[in-house]
């Protein structure tokens, strides 16, 4: 199966976002969520309403993934009223509800009708040609063999019609082979930043497809395993961790139509300041 395409229309000129050129391609950075109450002051001004988040962060970034979309798929209107919040070069990655993707394998293979749930919700963005990706995060439980493999062309065909990029967490998936199968499928790969345990995956510059993709979840090992998602995430990047990651970046773009960058490190607005320093180095490059 062929990586599908839609959603990458040249973005137009638009004072207000745009993503950087590097190479042949364009690459948006950007954060995972941005409805974060402890956002207003760091980020967002006093007294904004939560209607108000969304259009203030395009004014600033060129694309936002939207992690809440794992636990409950929002309505075709919800998406529609991103779209028309959004400049025009906007993109959204969402993520996958977590039942196709967190479910014991036996179990989630009869999870289609949240698939066509899913896919009829995000109307509004493919419409608008706003989609970037729809990103499939499985846990760290999820170990590579013959059943997980054909689960992942099972939620590739459940999604046949929209641009899936995969993330894993144990690092058994980062092999020549996992990327062979994603190629087969059609589906991309996520590169991923994170503690730097032996069993995670370890940082790369893999591209299957037409999309580029890395998630930076911050690095603090301390509460990884025993945190909870606020806990976990709370990490500040220093200029020097970033700076490989730049060079990565850089490869993808040569070989990525697009490629996108999104921090999740998102406690108290510290994505944003990642953010804003990895596209200023990216700016330097």
């Amino acid at each position: 199966m062929s990586q599908q395409t839609f959603g990458f229309v040249d973005p137009p000129d638009d004072p207000r976002v745009e993503p950087l050129r590097l190479g042949e391609g364009n690459v948006f950075v950007g954060t995972c969520g941005w409805s974060y109450r402890d956002w207003i002051g760091p980020f967002y001004p006093n007294g904004i309403k939560a209607a108000d988040m969304l259009p203030y962060y395009a004014e600033r970034f060129p694309a936002v993934e939207i992690d809440s979309t794992y636990y409950r798929i929002p309505s075709a209107a919800t998406f529609a009223g991103m779209a028309e919040r959004t400049p025009g070069a906007f993109r959204f990655s969402v993520k996958v509800p977590g039942s196709l993707t967190h479910l014991p394998v036996e179990e989630g293979l009869g999870v289609h009708d949240d698939a066509r749930v899913f896919r009829e919700a995000l109307e509004p963005l493919v419409r608008s040609g706003k989609l970037a990706a729809v990103l499939a995060q499985f846990p760290y439980s999820f170990h590579p063999n013959a059943d997980t493999e054909d689960y992942l062309g099972a939620v590739r065909a459940a999604l046949e019609d929209l641009p899936l990029v995969c993330e894993f967490r144990s690092r058994e998936w980062q092999r020549p082979s996992t990327l062979h199968l994603l190629e087969e499928i059609g589906a991309g790969w996520c590169n991923v930043d994170e503690p730097h345990f032996k069993e995670l995956l370890h940082p790369s510059a893999d591209v299957v497809g037409a999309v580029g993709y890395v998630r930076f979840h911050g690095r603090n090992a301390k509460q990884w395993w025993t945190g909870d998602n606020a806990e976990r995430y709370d990490y500040a990047y220093a200029p020097e961790e970033l700076a490989p990651w730049a060079e990565r970046v850089g490869e993808m773009a040569a070989s990525a139509r697009q490629t996108f960058a999104f921090f999740n490190n998102h406690r108290f607005g510290k994505a944003v300041k990642s953010a804003d320093l990895f596209a200023s180095l990216l700016r330097v490059d």
